[in-house]
């Protein structure tokens, strides 16, 4: 298998920024785009269980109505694809059932097999303390799949802005969303040649500051 090298990794990972401006008339590739999603779907989630959905707008009259309850930020209405990550409401037994379900199919194992795996995801997230916080790890769960989101972007190119500047209830509305709950949304695309954040060095403190080796 072949692995990128670190240089190329840091060197993509430099390149990317919050962009500020996109270039409508340059839309993400087909392919690219098929790959991100791809991406998204392979995101890590605690106990694998995706509790989740990602929602693409690309309809322009779509995004322009979001636009308005996105802070009225450019990005918008300005990027080839908008995603909204959303989580599964009240995640519970059916959702856990659902995963298991999906894991003897996919692993060809008999679902009998799995009632330990079952039990201990029922235990922690259904019957334990965290049941009452089930949003809240949900939510967790979507910032991974946005960071890795936004990784992936930058190694093809692909250019990413976060948003949390949005109202979440809101994007629930106009999207019809009933079972999930938005949480963030990223705006990818391609960069405005015009955008003066593009050439700004970052600003990071230095590694002795954020990483502490024991």
């Amino acid at each position: 298998m072949a692995v990128t090298p670190s240089s190329d990794l840091l060197a993509q990972l430099r390149w990317r920024y919050a962009t500020k401006q996109f270039d409508p008339a340059r839309p993400v590739a087909p392919a690219t785009w098929a790959a991100l999603e791809e991406a998204l779907v392979l995101t890590p989630s605690s106990y694998g269980l995706q509790p989740y959905r990602f929602v693409v707008v690309t309809d322009a009259a779509l995004k322009a109505r979001l636009r308005p309850v996105s802070w009225n930020q450019a990005q918008i209405t300005d990027c080839s694809h908008l995603v909204v990550f959303t989580i599964l409401k009240g995640m519970g037994l059916p959702h856990v059932d659902r995963f298991t379900d999906r894991i003897a199919a996919v692993r060809q194992v008999p679902r009998d097999s799995l009632a330990g795996y079952r039990s201990f995801m029922v235990r922690d997230l259904v019957d334990g303390p965290r049941a009452a916080i089930i949003d809240e790890w949900a939510t967790r769960q979507a910032y991974i799949a946005l960071g890795n989101f936004m990784t992936a972007a930058a190694q093809l190119g692909v250019d990413t802005c976060p948003l949390e500047g949005i109202e979440p209830g809101r994007y629930d509305e106009i999207l019809g969303l009933t079972t999930h709950a938005t949480v963030v949304a990223c705006a990818a695309g391609h960069r405005a040649a015009g955008d003066k954040y593009a050439a700004l060095p970052k600003v990071r403190f230095a590694a002795s500051e954020l990483i502490d080796h024991r």
